[in-house]
């Protein structure tokens, strides 16, 4: 199902012995698109510190407006490595914090989950990196801080980021959604990752391989209501696509 990064915040977690809070936020890294953490609010407990949670942790596929189960205790969270608050997540937290769970890094191979190209919950299937399957550096930001960023197209500047529409079976970014309306007498449309080159973190500049004039004539979205697989055909065939479900593994076996 897709659905607004938006409505996912402020679902609640709970993890194996109680409730632990609830969504605030959530980290993508820039080259999958992939949803790698999800910042939970906790209240009066842990609030000096960022808690994580990883795709990992997940017990069962995300369901409307029902909370989300982890696979965790209040204690393993309590006791994973900490990071404060006010500093973004490093490559040092991340191998401390993958070790401590003892996850498979995503950060090593060329896949979407490292060596895998899709999440492999199953640990007898794990297996150890080879070493030509080199590491490569995640930029992770979260969706606030990329909402509002301006969308460059080849010619002009057409809109800014107002949301992310997110895939809540394998937690990827399908696309993100553009208003366009302070630049023309526009609507919303929608962009795929896949057609982002690059984005200027230093510029909150989104460059996006397309002309002005085709994201104005491109399908207009308005809400959630809309997002069927002939809309999503409709889009990629404005922009002579294929879509990202023709050579993508099916995510049936996630939760296996």
């Amino acid at each position: 199902m897709l659905n607004e990064a938006k409505t996912l915040k402020g679902y609640k977690l709970d993890c194996l012995d109680g409730k632990i809070g609830t969504i605030k936020d959530l980290y993508f890294d820039d080259q999958h698109w992939t949803i790698r953490y999800f910042i939970v609010d906790t209240g009066n407990w842990l609030s000096e510190r960022q808690v994580l949670i990883s795709p990992y942790a997940l017990a069962a596929a995300i369901k409307e407006k029902q909370p989300i189960i982890i696979n965790l205790t209040k204690e393993q969270i309590e006791d994973s490595p900490s990071l404060d608050s006010k500093k973004p997540v490093s490559r040092h937290f991340e191998e401390a914090y993958y070790r401590y769970y003892k996850w498979p890094s995503y950060w090593i191979g060329p896949h979407m989950w490292g060596i895998y190209p899709t999440i492999v919950r199953d640990c007898e299937k794990w297996r150890e990196p080879t070493k030509d399957e080199k590491a490569w550096e995640p930029h992770l930001r979260t969706t606030q801080h990329v909402t509002g960023y301006h969308i460059q197209a080849d010619d002009h500047e057409i809109g800014h980021v107002e949301d992310f529409i997110i895939d809540e079976e394998t937690l990827v970014i399908r696309y993100l959604i553009i208003d366009t309306t302070n630049w023309w007498t526009g609507k919303k449309v929608l962009i795929s990752p896949q057609w982002i080159d690059p984005i200027s973190w230093s510029e909150s500049k989104v460059f996006v391989n397309l002309s002005r004039e085709s994201i104005k004539q491109s399908p207009e979205y308005t809400d959630g209501s809309n997002l069927t697989r002939d809309y999503e055909n409709r889009l990629h065939r404005h922009y002579n696509h294929q879509g990202y479900w023709v050579d993508e593994p099916s995510p049936k076996a996630y939760f296996r």
